[in-house]
C-alpha cells in the first residue's frame, strides 16, 4: 500500500505552483537555521542518509499533509535524535542554551570553518560489491511490487506508480548502498544500480504524452528480467 510521501502520479493532493527562478533559497529565516541544525545533528554519525529520509516519511499522515517542508526537516530530526539516544524528550523539552553538562558527542561536532568543505565533498553512495550486475543495457526489465521485501512498512526507492512496470536498460552507475538495508541498520549491503527509462503509457494508461519516458535509478532487487 502507498504510504503518505509515495505522491508520485497520485490524484488529489492539489495544484503544484512553482515557485518563480529568483525565489530566494529560504523564504524565512529559521529555514537556513533548520538546515543548519539537520546538518550539524548528522555529523554526529548517529544515522544515515537513509534513516533519515525514512524518519520523514513516518511522520504521521497528518503531519506530514500539514507541515512545510523543513517542518518536516526539523519534526524527522526530532524523532531521530530520540530513537538514537542522542537526547530525549525531556532533554528537548528542557533545552537551554547554556546546559549544565557536555554531551559525550560533542567532541563529534562539525565546526562552521568545515561546513563548506564537507558539503562540497558530498556523501558518495557507491562501493565495492559481489554481487554481480544481472542487466545490460538494453534489456527489457519489470520492476517488482513497491514496497521493503525484508522490513514491513520499511523504507525503499522504488515508487508506488513504477510498480509492475516494463523499462529498458540504460545504463549501470556500478554498485551503491542499498537503501532498504541501509535505512533499518541493517548495513549498506550495495547492489548493481541502473538507469532505467518507462515510456509514460507503462506508467500511466492515460498518460497526456505517451512517447514521453521517464528515468528511473533502481536498484537490481527492484527488477526482475523480462521473457523476450
Amino acid at each position: 500500500m502507498s504510504r503518505i510521501h509515495d505522491m508520485g502520479g497520485r490524484y488529489g493532493d492539489g495544484a503544484i505552483n512553482p515557485e518563480p527562478q529568483d525565489a530566494p533559497i529560504f523564504a524565512q529565516d529559521w529555514h537556513a537555521r533548520a538546515l543548519a541544525v539537520t546538518l550539524a545533528c548528522g555529523a554526529l554519525g548517529q544515522w544515515n542518509i537513509d534513516m533519515s529520509r525514512h524518519a520523514r516519511e513516518c511522520l504521521s499522515p497528518s503531519d506530514y499533509m500539514n507541515f512545510s517542508y523543513y517542518e518536516k526537516w526539523l519534526a524527522a530530526l526530532t524523532d531521530l535524535l530520540v530513537a538514537q539516544g542522542v537526547l530525549s524528550r525531556a532533554d528537548l523539552s528542557a533545552a537551554s542554551d547554556a546546559p549544565d553538562t557536555i554531551h559525550p558527542l560533542a567532541a563529534r561536532h562539525l565546526p562552521a570553518a568545515r561546513v563548506a568543505a564537507v558539503l562540497a565533498a558530498g556523501g558518495p553512495a557507491d562501493r565495492d560489491s559481489t554481487v554481480a550486475a544481472r542487466y545490460q543495457p538494453g534489456d527489457i526489465v519489470r520492476t517488482r511490487l513497491s514496497g521493503n521485501r525484508s522490513v514491513a512498512g520499511g523504507h525503499t526507492r522504488l515508487p508506488t506508480y513504477a510498480s509492475h512496470a516494463e523499462g529498458r536498460i540504460l545504463r549501470l552507475h556500478g554498485s551503491h548502498v542499498f537503501p532498504d538495508s541501509n535505512a533499518h541498520g541493517q548495513g549498506e549491503a550495495p547492489e548493481p544500480l541502473y538507469a532505467v527509462a518507462f515510456a509514460a503509457k507503462a506508467l500511466w494508461p492515460q498518460a497526456e504524452h505517451p512517447g514521453d519516458e521517464v528515468v528511473l535509478d533502481l536498484w537490481q532487487s527492484y527488477l526482475e528480467p523480462v521473457s523476450t
